[in-house]
């Protein structure tokens, strides 16, 4: 029986991933909620701050990406769990979707309403379920131990 060890994660990915991986979330969660008091007041300044806050958080998004991608689909590809390869995809269906709810915030302030809310609800949803999918991963493969 030969058993492979699998192979360690570097520690710098691991800290640069660690520290940007959050500043998306809290600017797509601050994205829903300046949609939701758009479309409730009406007051333009909402969708100003939406667009410029999903538009940040798209750019903070991508380094943390392509730090996942390498470390699930290229150097551990054999030991990824499912659980990170769920996590990679539904983080990458909500960036897909933080695109696409971009693209409608450079719409007229009044031409964006529902689109808006509904891809802002959409991506914070898929990234809360990747967050929750991959905090149960230990307890799932047994490593977490009580």
């Amino acid at each position: 029986m030969s058993y492979r060890a699998p192979p360690q994660r570097s520690f710098v990915a691991n800290a640069v991933y660690d520290v940007l991986n959050p500043i998306p979330y809290g600017c797509f969660v601050a994205t829903l909620i300046f949609d939701i008091l758009y479309a409730k007041t009406a007051t333009i300044l909402w969708v100003h701050a939406a667009a410029w806050l999903v538009t940040i958080g798209l750019l903070f998004a991508i380094i943390p990406r392509l730090v996942n991608l390498v470390q699930v689909w290229i150097t551990g590809r054999r030991f990824a769990l499912p659980a990170d390869k769920l996590d990679f995809w539904l983080n990458l269906v909500a960036v897909v979707l933080a695109i696409l709810n971009a693209f409608v915030h450079s719409r007229d302030a009044y031409g964006v309403v529902p689109a808006n809310v509904w891809l802002s609800a959409c991506t914070v949803l898929l990234l809360v379920i990747a967050q929750v999918v991959t905090a149960l991963a230990p307890y799932r493969t047994g490593e977490v131990r009580a």
